[in-house]
């Protein structure tokens, strides 16, 4: 069985795009790719920022489901120019991700994703409490 997971008052904006936020199923949730837009879809200037956000709207999702970061246990991001921001996510990142043990990772380098303006998209999985 599998259950569709939406942040407070977010449904339609995935609807709009056919797709859940996150799918709870066997213990876990499997959260869709989060990117770094504001409430009316625009991607965030600045790298920092963007990142930050990015962050942000993956906590959303992860709190609809009555998760954290702590729960996480996968992450797999993708990355615009990634040795161009590297530095700048890993310290967004390390804010995050403070003390161990820290989830397992795989970054991944993209040429674009679904808005030119975006510069990283992070998917997880979690385990839900």
């Amino acid at each position: 069985m599998r259950t569709a997971i939406f942040p407070k008052d977010q449904q339609a904006n995935y609807d709009a795009y056919g797709y859940s936020a996150a799918i709870q199923s066997g213990g876990f949730l499997f959260v869709s790719g989060q990117v770094g837009v504001d409430n009316d879809g625009n991607a965030v200037d600045g790298a920092e920022q963007q990142f930050q956000k990015v962050f942000e709207n993956l906590e959303h999702v992860l709190q609809a489901a009555g998760c954290g970061f702590d729960d996480i246990v996968d992450v797999t991001s993708f990355h615009v120019d990634m040795f161009t921001h590297f530095d700048i996510f890993a310290a967004v990142k390390q804010r995050v991700f403070a003390q161990p043990p820290f989830p397992n990772w795989t970054a991944i380098g993209v040429v674009t994703l679904a808005d030119p303006a975006l510069l990283l998209e992070i998917k997880v999985i979690a385990k839900l409490p």
